[in-house]
């Protein structure tokens, strides 16, 4: 579906929202990005605003608080929140994984515990999944155990890159309590609040330009919680996990659309209001063949995008698409950004444009929710078996 095809009032709701983005989101971003009391405050600020103008939580279901919009609608509106690296912190829609996840799995009273202020803005959720001793690309290797100890959970283990442990509420930690089960059957998933004994965060990792940031190095000392901190049964948290990161990979790939398209913008007008050696670089062929090229993988991408979309929205796995705009994803990111900053020349490079940031965050496309090599031997292993699975020529 075009854009020009989408529903009148779906087509509004775009337009409003890319209104809010480009006018309230993204002049904040300077005091935003300086990570410190004062971008906490702004951020309060486009939290309150986004809800008067009725954008909050778009996504989320009606039942638990959120707007209720069906999944292919909000895949759509989540193009134009990634325009800016802060629009799903403004718009609430940074908690969509986790609270698809509490969703379909937690009790009533986890629910009421820990979604319900989730989706209102007033809680943050953290994932505890990823361990430095083992590879993140093979969750199967974790080593966090949780043994039932009486009527409550006894965690050890070591994670980091626990984003937003700083200030979440609660990490939904990965652990094994089947240590004999297949190894996709060894993992649960538990609920342990950040405040709880033994929780312990390390450092915040610094990473590309951060010193400050969110991603976390957790130890977990004996932490005790609940055996009603369980979500799901089980054994079942690697399959939780999957749910939660099928349709995550969606919106990540929508959100890099948005950023792509901001990078295009800015590309597109330096080069006609930049003049060097007789002539615009609008002028220049080398100038013309980076903006081509970067007009036809956003396109690509996007539409691969959409078609995985539509596949998950269909109840399908679609786990052939999925990895495919993944890596594809990733690499339209890095390249429309790189060539921005290229057209820019020493300007892109400076702080005096959002490209260099930009750039540092495309780095990570490529690693998180599975590095770019494992998506592709995915894609390669599944059309060898069958050369049509997942693929729209079939």
């Amino acid at each position: 579906m075009m854009v020009d095809q989408l529903p009148e009032e779906l087509r509004v709701l775009k337009t409003q929202l890319k209104t809010f983005i480009n006018e309230v989101v993204i002049p904040s971003e300077p005091e935003l990005m300086n990570e410190d009391a004062n971008s906490e405050r702004v951020a309060a600020e486009l939290k309150i605003k986004a809800k008067e103008a009725g954008l909050w939580a778009l996504g989320h279901p009606s039942e638990i608080g959120g707007g209720g919009l069906p999944f292919m609608d909000f895949v759509y509106l989540n193009e134009v929140i990634g325009r800016s690296h802060w629009g799903q912190w403004a718009v609430g829609s940074l908690s969509m994984q986790d609270s698809i996840m509490l969703h379909l799995y937690a009790s009533d009273e986890q629910r009421e515990r820990f979604l319900e202020p989730l989706v209102a803005g007033e809680i943050y959720p953290s994932v505890g999944l990823t361990e430095p001793e083992v590879a993140g690309s093979d969750p199967t290797q974790m080593q966090a155990t949780a043994v039932l100890d009486g009527d409550e959970w006894v965690i050890s283990g070591h994670k980091w890159f626990t984003s937003g442990a700083n200030r979440a509420a609660f990490t939904t930690v990965f652990a094994i309590t089947e240590p004999d089960a297949e190894k996709h059957n060894k993992f649960s998933s538990i609920i342990v609040p950040t405040d709880t004994e033994g929780y312990e965060i390390v450092r915040v990792v610094p990473t590309m330009g951060h010193t400050g940031g969110n991603h976390c190095e957790v130890n977990y000392n004996d932490v005790r919680v609940p055996y009603e901190n369980l979500l799901g049964g089980r054994g079942q948290g690697f399959h939780i996990a999957q749910k939660r990161l099928g349709p995550g990979r969606i919106f990540h790939s929508m959100r890099w659309l948005g950023q792509a398209q901001r990078a295009f913008e800015l590309m597109c007008e330096r080069a006609k209001m930049r003049y060097a050696h007789g002539s615009y670089l609008a002028e220049k062929g080398d100038i013309q063949a980076m903006i081509a090229e970067s007009a036809a993988e956003i396109q690509a991408a996007r539409m691969m995008t959409l078609d995985a979309a539509r596949a998950i929205d269909s109840g399908r796995e679609a786990r052939t698409e999925i990895s495919l705009i993944k890596f594809w994803g990733a690499r339209m990111l890095h390249n429309v950004v790189d060539r921005a900053i290229q057209v820019h020349g020493a300007l892109g490079v400076t702080s005096d444009t959002p490209l260099e940031f930009m750039y540092r965050e495309a780095r990570y496309a490529r690693l998180y929710d599975g590095p770019d090599e494992v998506h592709r031997m995915v894609v390669a292993r599944r059309l060898v078996r069958d050369p049509y699975e997942g693929v729209p020529w079939a």
